[in-house]
């Protein structure tokens, strides 16, 4: 079987993405599960419900969050109904939301979990220990676990995915951005990558405006960072293969649409 994942979803510029790749790479590859990273989809910070809806009607059939997770207030309203859509898991306890779903498909279930790293980013629980209970709980219902451990620092991603070997089928990293050409099967069969990369703003600094990112560094004021409203765009994402009955992950393969990689190349 083979998962689908597409990087952090920035703004309108992202969705659009969305609108227009995910049902061509649906068709391209055939993914037993879709999985997207939304939470900068509102406006660079956020989701909303309508957007949720929107990712699952284009294909989606699990939506992960991070950091800005709360930024959109709607989203108190609705997360405790929103059955596929996961926040980080080690958020404190009796935070709104899950951070654990199952996707059913005709070939086994697959369990999606969402952890946020703690360094140079909101302390949270400890991720490595949240992760050893979340993945319990999971191998009770399935061997096809799908990791989106949403954190700042390369060392933390690295040490989670060799915690994590031969315990979960993919471990993605998620958050910084910017697509890491480290793509690889671990030892014990998991797929990994340190970051999976955006999807929005082509030409923008981190899907930001880039003069006002510049800004920010030549005079250390405070600026207001927003989302381009036009401009060239980018799609980043993995599709894995996975033995679905050992739940070992068998190839990975990073996903980059934009001007310099063109879809069909």
């Amino acid at each position: 079987m083979k998962l689908l994942f597409i990087g952090d979803v920035v703004g309108s510029p992202g969705r659009e993405m969305i609108d227009e790749y995910l049902p061509k790479l649906k068709q391209k590859f055939q993914p037993t599960v879709t999985i997207v990273n939304g939470e900068n989809a509102a406006a660079g910070k956020g989701i909303t419900e309508k957007i949720y809806r929107r990712f699952l009607e284009k294909g989606a059939q699990a939506v992960t969050l991070g950091n800005h997770a709360w930024d959109k207030r709607e989203i108190f309203d609705f997360i405790d109904e929103a059955e596929y859509m996961v926040r980080p898991a080690n958020f404190p306890e009796d935070t709104p939301g899950k951070g654990l779903t199952f996707v059913k498909t005709p070939k086994a279930e697959v369990a999606v979990i969402n952890l946020q790293g703690r360094t140079f980013l909101t302390p949270n629980d400890d991720p490595f220990r949240k992760v050893d209970e979340l993945i319990e709980t999971a191998k009770k219902r399935t061997p096809i676990i799908f990791l989106d451990f949403h954190a700042e620092a390369t060392s933390e991603k690295q040490a989670m995915g060799w915690y994590v070997d031969g315990r979960v089928s993919v471990n993605v990293g998620t958050h910084t951005h910017v697509q890491t050409a480290d793509e690889r099967i671990l030892p014990n069969g998991t797929a990994y990558v340190t970051d999976v990369g955006m999807t929005g703003p082509y030409d923008g600094i981190l899907g930001m405006e880039r003069e006002a990112v510049i800004k920010r560094f030549l005079t250390n004021l405070p600026v207001r960072f927003e989302v381009p409203k036009s401009g060239r765009t980018q799609l980043s994402g993995v599709v894995v293969d996975v033995d679905p009955q050992t739940g070992k992950a068998t190839n990975i393969k990073r996903i980059q649409i934009n001007d310099d990689h063109p879809f069909f190349s």
